[in-house]
C-alpha cells in the first residue's frame, strides 16, 4: 500500500519546496509508478489538488491522493485510479494536520528502453509536467 517515499525528517521540511518520488498505482493516470513530484510544504490546499499526507493510521509512511472535498474534522481524499483503493474510503477524513502539502509537477524519468530518436523526443516532450487541480477531483466523486 506504500505510494510514496520521501527522504525527509519527521518535523516539517526546512524548504518550502522538495522532491518525491511516487511508488504505487492509486494516482494513475495522473501520476505513475517511479514519476517525480515537485512538492509544495505547506501549501494552501483546494478542493482538486493534488496533496502529499500522512497516512492517517501508520503516520511514518507519506502517500499522494487528491484532495475530493473539506469536511469536518479534515480533508476527504481520492485516488485517480478507482481499483486501487486505499484513500478515504478505507479510512475516512484525514485529519488537516497530516496533510502536508501540494503537489506542483511531476517529471517522468525516461525509461532505459527509450533509445530511438523518436522515443526521446516524445519523451521529452511529456516528462516534465504541472500538476493542476483543474480537474475535477475525481469521477468516482461526480458518480456518488
Amino acid at each position: 500500500m506504500p505510494e510514496l517515499s520521501q527522504e525527509t525528517e519527521r518535523g516539517r521540511p526546512l524548504l518550502p519546496f522538495g522532491p518525491a518520488e511516487v511508488t504505487g498505482p492509486s494516482m494513475v493516470p495522473t501520476l505513475v509508478h517511479g514519476d517525480r513530484l515537485l512538492v509544495h510544504y505547506g501549501a494552501r490546499i483546494r478542493p482538486g489538488d493534488v496533496v502529499v499526507l500522512r497516512h492517517p493510521f501508520q503516520q511514518d509512511l507519506l502517500v499522494v491522493k487528491r484532495a475530493a472535498e473539506r469536511r469536518e474534522g479534515g480533508w476527504w481524499v481520492l485516488g485517480d485510479n478507482t481499483y486501487a483503493g486505499g484513500d478515504s474510503t478505507d479510512y475516512g477524513t484525514v485529519p488537516a494536520e497530516l496533510v502536508l502539502g501540494r503537489v506542483r509537477a511531476r517529471f517522468r524519468p525516461r525509461r532505459d528502453g527509450q533509445r530511438s530518436p523518436w522515443a526521446v523526443a516524445l519523451w521529452a516532450l511529456s516528462a516534465v509536467r504541472p500538476v493542476l487541480s483543474g480537474r475535477v477531483a475525481s469521477r468516482r466523486l461526480r458518480a456518488r
